[in-house]
């Protein structure tokens, strides 16, 4: 810092957005402009954790993204994209994973996710990921997201609200597990749990729908993990 007739000033170095930063950008302004709401429940990960013992190669977001597609199969209002036109849900059903890379954040798609398996899953987010970091990711893995899910639990963050990734109408933020003291069944008992903040556009999405997708996310999420 410099001052000039008793005036401080800065002295910095400005880096011009470009590339996914600008893009980036550009779409977070579009994103505030929804009118958004957020609902958090509480997920005991018990079951989710198993998820190496039914499919070795297979992580907890891919149990998350497999579970996701099976809650929005059963509430597809959620898996639309809104437009001054109208609210459109869609039968495919292409889950989007925010990477962070060294451009920026970026949002590679799994697509038709129902009919693939958690190996399945898990080798295509290798895949986008991989690609994504090193920034080769083409259009075709960047399009047609229907749903996206943003997870910052490895970074040990504990709760957080994600922004809509327009014109989708609703994302999934998924929360760092933390070893809590619950009761269950009426004895207290040490369980890792979990917080996810779903996001959602009013225009699109009323607060019932989000709890009724909230709830069964968190049903599947605690059963066991019966086949890979």
């Amino acid at each position: 810092m410099t001052t000039t007739n008793d005036i401080p000033t800065l002295q910095g170095t400005t880096l011009p957005l470009k590339g996914i930063r600008r893009a980036a950008a550009k779409q977070m302004v579009t994103a505030w402009q929804a009118p958004a709401f957020h609902l958090t429940v509480e997920v005991d990960m018990t079951n989710a954790l198993t998820v190496k013992s039914v499919s070795p190669q297979s992580t907890v977001t891919d149990r998350l993204i497999s579970a996701a597609a099976t809650a929005l199969s059963e509430n597809p209002e959620l898996n639309a994209h809104y437009s001054e036109e109208g609210v459109t849900t869609f039968e495919d059903i292409n889950i989007g994973i925010a990477v962070a890379t060294d451009a920026g954040l970026t949002v590679p798609v799994i697509h038709r996710v129902p009919s693939m398996s958690l190996p399945d899953i898990a080798q295509r987010r290798r895949e986008v990921v991989e690609k994504a970091r090193a920034r080769k990711l083409g259009m075709a893995d960047i399009s047609a997201g229907t749903f996206t899910i943003s997870n910052l639990g490895m970074l040990g963050i504990d709760r957080f609200d994600a922004i809509i990734n327009v014109p989708q109408v609703a994302i999934l933020a998924v929360a760092s597990t933390r070893q809590r003291y619950v009761m269950l069944d009426g004895h207290a008992e040490w369980r890792p749990i979990s917080e996810l903040t779903l996001t959602c556009d009013h225009r699109a999405v009323d607060g019932s729908m989000g709890a009724v997708f909230l709830k069964r996310l968190k049903e599947l999420l605690e059963a066991p993990i019966t086949t890979p």
